[in-house]
Order: structure tokens, then sequence, then C-alpha cells
């Protein structure tokens, strides 16, 4: 019997589809998976994942998949990952000097990873609310870290996830006194085996380049013990914080 519910946005991703396989294994939990295209869910067994396809990832977008999520049913969402991000494409790639430094990429690249996470977040938030825990997980990166910027380069990712991480922390601050039952997680998941981090594995050690499913089953097991605290909080793999 299904008491609680998953909610993965961006489910696309490579790591998302194995966090939904795994919830998969769970009888007692149910899976909403939203995306632009889902059609790696059709192959999955499972009738009875509920799916939202949005156009794009635009605020009126969102807000219409988020009224089509609470007419889904009334069982509470326990859990959401927000899995959307952009490192590279066929446009855009990190810099490595200030003369590769182009606004329209920075625009692109601040949208995606600071903005669009919340205004998931902005809208999440009234449906989330309530007596049931709820963790909310947002992929960030560790070169977010202000602090721990040793090696320069990458400008936009590297804004584009501090600023994901600030609006994170403020809005735990926000949360701490409406919305008690929410915990906000920014995840650092490591360099995965994924087409995002496929032209910069060369250098990574064998042992540091993960598999979905292990990145994947490290996230469950922190967001299950995780405390309910009224922080944000900007973990590793391993569950270990990175400083901000």
């Amino acid at each position: 019997m299904i008491k609680t519910q998953t909610l993965i946005i961006g489910a696309n991703s490579v790591i998302a589809r194995s966090i939904a396989a795994k919830i998969q294994t769970d009888a007692e939990m149910g899976l909403i998976v939203i995306s632009r295209d889902l059609s790696a869910y059709s192959a999955m067994p499972d009738t009875s994942i509920k799916q939202i396809t949005v156009p794009n990832y635009q605020s009126d977008s969102i807000e219409q998949a988020v009224i089509a999520l609470t007419q889904c049913n009334h069982i509470p969402i326990s859990q959401v990952f927000i899995c959307n991000g952009v490192l590279h494409n066929a446009q855009l790639q990190p810099e490595k000097r200030l003369e590769d430094f182009s606004e329209q990429a920075f625009q692109q690249v601040m949208q995606i990873n600071a903005l669009i996470p919340m205004l998931w977040i902005q809208k999440l938030t009234p449906v989330l609310t309530g007596k049931t825990p709820c963790t909310l997980t947002v992929f960030s990166a560790r070169v977010a870290s202000i602090s721990d910027n040793h090696l320069g380069g990458w400008y936009s990712y590297r804004a584009s996830k501090a600023a994901l991480n600030m609006m994170l922390k403020t809005a735990a601050i926000e949360l701490s006194r409406r919305a008690k039952n929410i915990k906000l997680i920014a995840f650092h998941p490591g360099t995965t085996d994924t087409p995002l981090s496929k032209p910069f594995q060369k250098n990574v050690p064998a042992d540091k380049l993960f598999t979905s499913d292990f990145v994947a089953e490290q996230l469950l097991n922190i967001v299950e013990n995780i405390a309910l605290d009224g922080e944000a909080s900007y973990l590793d793999w391993q569950g270990k914080s990175i400083d901000w």
C-alpha cells in the first residue's frame, strides 16, 4: 500500500532515471515524474507511475505542471528531486579563460541551473507544506563552493550553482518559519558517468567516476537519514558537508 510519494523533476536525466528505478522497488512509495521527455519511462514495468510532460520549464509551464500534480491524488509527497541542470551543450562549454566568457552563455546557464529550480520550489511549497516530513533535493556541485575554489575557470557554471546554493539557504530560513516540514538539500553527486561529465572524464580516477545507480543509492540513503532541522544542507555523495 502506497503511503507517500516521490516526485522527480527533470526525470529524463541519467541519475533521475536511476532514482526512479530504485523508488519502484519500494511498495509503500509512489512515484511521479516530470520532464519534457518521458519516453524512457514507457519501458518501465510499473504502469502506476504518474507522468507529467511539460513543453518547457518556463514559469507558466511549471505552474500548470504543479496544478496537474495536485490532481494526481491526495497521497502526500515525502521526497522531491530536482535534477535539471546544464554544464555544456552544442552552444556552450565551461570557460577556461576570461576571454571565453559569454553573456548569452552565462544567461542560459544561470536560467537552467539557478532560476528553474527556484521556480519549482516557489510553486511546490504550497503543495508540500503540511504535516508530512518532506526532503527537497536540488542538484548542485562542489565547484559552487566559494571557499573551495582553487582552480578558477568555469565562470558561468560556478556562478549559477553558487547562486542556487544562496537561494536554497535563503529559502530554508523562510521555510523554517512557514513550512517546518520541508528540508532543503543542495547535493553534489561527484563525477558521475553521464553525458554531462563525458567530456571531462579523461583525468578522473576510475574509483572516482561513479555510476548513476551508485549515486542514486547514496542520495536515497542520505535523504532517508537526514534530520529535519530547518536548515539547508550542502552535501556530497558521501553525505559530508561542503563549505558554502
